[in-house]
């Protein structure tokens, strides 16, 4: 009487390679978001400084623009197209009060980005006045 075995060579072959293409394939799918963190300087000139633009929005919704206060979204986003139209680095710095509402901010990095910004920079600090 013949006695009937599985051949398991076959099966071990195709999980040795399946195993060695999900080696592969893993570090190839991982995903993230690429950070830039700021780098420091002890030698800053006054220049740079002065042409770093500040957004800073407020709980009463006002906006200022390095110290230039606005009342609406609308015409400080026009403000921001004025002073980005010129300007060569594309980087600006926005902070908000720690009472407004997320969608608020996301709003106003959304007209940041409409007015060309390239470089987006959150400042995270407690500014309750």
């Amino acid at each position: 009487m013949a006695k009937a075995e599985p051949n398991v060579v076959p099966l071990c072959d195709v999980l040795l390679v399946l195993l060695i293409i999900f080696m592969v394939i893993t570090p190839l799918v991982q995903k993230g978001i690429d950070v830039r963190l700021p780098e420091t300087s002890s030698d800053t000139s006054a220049g740079q400084a002065s042409s770093l633009i500040v957004v800073t929005l407020k709980k009463d919704l006002t906006i200022d623009i390095n110290k230039d206060n606005f009342k609406d979204f609308k015409s400080a986003g026009d403000e921001l197209r004025r002073l980005y139209s010129t300007k060569s680095d594309k980087t600006i710095f926005v902070r908000a009060d720690i009472k407004c509402l997320f969608s608020k901010v996301v709003d106003l990095i959304d007209i940041c980005k409409a007015a060309g910004v390239e470089t987006l920079g959150l400042v995270p600090e407690y500014i309750s006045e």
